[in-house]
């Protein structure tokens, strides 16, 4: 027979992070009800970081831009990522790994300098 008891820690866990995270996202809301500060307009409703109409035909082009933007945020945020436990071990790794990590950022810099020479970086 299995003892159930042995759960209540990961269910009341689950509980309270139910909880926290319900609150966390319907009590701002409702607070800015009661305070009066839900106030939406057209330019609040607009478009802020993509830079097109969210609710339009699915199949709408738009500018590749967006896409080398997010590719170069993507590349650049792995950058940051493998340089803090490359950073924390380089006691263990010496010089192989210094060595390795300066051709890693080499390569990244020039493909840095190869995007802005293109005018991938141009926003019009």
């Amino acid at each position: 027979m299995v003892d159930l008891s042995e759960y209540a820690p990961i269910l009341l866990f689950l509980f309270v992070a139910v909880a926290l995270s319900t609150a966390f996202v319907f009590l701002p809301m409702g607070v800015s009800r009661l305070t009066g500060t839900h106030n939406p307009s057209a330019e609040k409703l607009s478009e802020y970081e993509c830079g097109f109409p969210a609710f339009e035909d699915s199949r709408s082009q738009f500018d590749v831009r967006f896409y080398l933007v997010a590719i170069l945020f993507i590349i650049f945020d792995l950058e940051a990522a493998f340089l803090f436990p490359w950073a924390v071990s380089l006691e263990l790794t010496g010089w192989v790994g210094w060595t390795t990590m300066m051709v890693f950022l080499a390569e990244l810099i020039i493909g840095f300098a190869y995007a802005w020479k293109v005018g991938a970086l141009e926003w019009d």
